[in-house]
């Protein structure tokens, strides 16, 4: 493949030059969007970088140096622009969060390599695959929110998004010829709405720590002292709660119940965070002794008829999924399969409202899944 010259991105980091950007994003029918975040770097996690291509330019947008980038909005939200991520969920939720911003009308590269039954869909391996292109997988972990960041890093990012459009083509053909663009057209929809992501409100924290069903009422209530423990150091250093301590340390602790620094010294937990958390740790485990016993939250127990239709709707899709070489989730997703289940539907018109968001899978597999109920 003959690679054209690269025009250098530019860089947005003024109001003006925010205007501009959406001055040159507003005349593309076409665009390709990613972001860089400091999740493993910070307590509160952040988008510290957002980046756009179209047909001709590369941008690299920083978000960290502009205090309201609602100029944007109605770019994401006009349905004649085409949005393009690769693994857009990450990168709606974080954009949502931040911003608020909502989107329309994507395409979603790693969604349609999923469809089409590629093993590695990861975005180095297809770009690799198709465009003989190797990644630089160290910036993955890089610290986003650090200034300035380096050419390297602004290079890597920038490879985000600069052949997504690309991509985008040759997939879409891949998809066509395949019969399958009408289903990739609704996934990406719903990929657009969240459809699916969990909304449940969250466990409290010490319930979100593997390995706490093992432990007894006083030490699950010291368990959630340390818990709390570990948040407001985090949040005071800045730091991810990973890197104050990990969960297994945790589960130790509590397990453990250590009454001095000495008795601390257990696996994960080290000299040196012995010495600047220790105390902290120690003055909540005390805490955890004379609290009020917490209680686990309730989770309610499926009934027989529910896990019954679920096991065989499961069977079928993977079964189905293993026969054509995709994973079982193209087949059906999880939050289609748990409603259907859930509701019994006896006849098309009523699987056809719960399907009514991928009416591709319903004319598809309709027959088959009111079969296996």
């Amino acid at each position: 493949m003959i690679m054209k010259p690269l025009l250098p991105p530019i860089y947005v980091d003024t109001l003006n030059a925010l205007k501009s950007l959406k001055t040159d994003l507003s005349r593309e029918a076409i665009i390709a969007i990613d972001t860089e975040s400091n999740s493993l770097h910070a307590y509160k996690e952040q988008v510290c970088l957002i980046q756009f291509s179209t047909p001709s330019q590369d941008y690299l947008l920083d978000p960290l140096a502009l205090s309201d980038l609602h100029i944007l909005a109605p770019l994401f939200e006009n349905p004649e622009i085409i949005k393009i991520f690769h693994a857009a969920e990450y990168d709606l939720i974080c954009l949502k969060r931040d911003f608020d911003f909502h989107f329309v009308n994507i395409f979603d590269t790693m969604i349609a390599a999923r469809i089409l039954g590629y093993k590695k869909f990861g975005l180095g391996n297809i770009l690799d695959q198709k465009f003989n292109v190797k990644v630089n997988k160290k910036f993955q972990k890089a610290d986003w929110g650090k200034r300035p960041m380096t050419a390297e890093m602004l290079n890597y990012a920038r490879f985000d998004t600069h052949y997504l459009i690309e991509l985008r083509e040759m997939l879409k053909a891949e998809l066509k010829e395949k019969a399958l663009w009408e289903l990739a057209q609704e996934d990406f929809a719903l990929a657009a709405t969240l459809e699916g992501i969990n909304n449940r409100n969250p466990l409290p924290i010490w319930e979100r720590v593997g390995g706490r069903a093992k432990l007894g009422p006083r030490q699950a209530t010291i368990l959630n002292e340390v818990c709390l423990a570990r948040e407001q150091l985090a949040k005071k250093l800045n730091r991810p709660v990973f890197k104050i301590i990990g969960n297994k340390s945790l589960i130790k602790l509590a397990e453990t119940q250590p009454r001095s620094r000495r008795d601390m010294e257990i696996e994960g937990f080290s000299p040196r965070q012995i010495g600047s958390f220790g105390n902290t740790f120690l003055a909540a485990i005390e805490r955890g002794r004379r609290a009020d016993l917490v209680k686990r939250t309730p989770s309610p127990r499926p009934s027989d008829a529910f896990m019954f239709r679920f096991e065989k709707l499961r069977n079928w899709r993977k079964e189905k999924a293993l026969s054509i070489g995709v994973e079982s989730d193209i087949i059906l997703p999880r939050f289609l399969m748990e409603r259907i289940a859930k509701e019994n539907p006896q006849n098309l018109d009523e699987l056809a409202v719960i399907m009514a968001k991928s009416p591709w899978r319903l004319s598809k597999y309709g027959d088959e899944i009111l079969g296996k109920l």
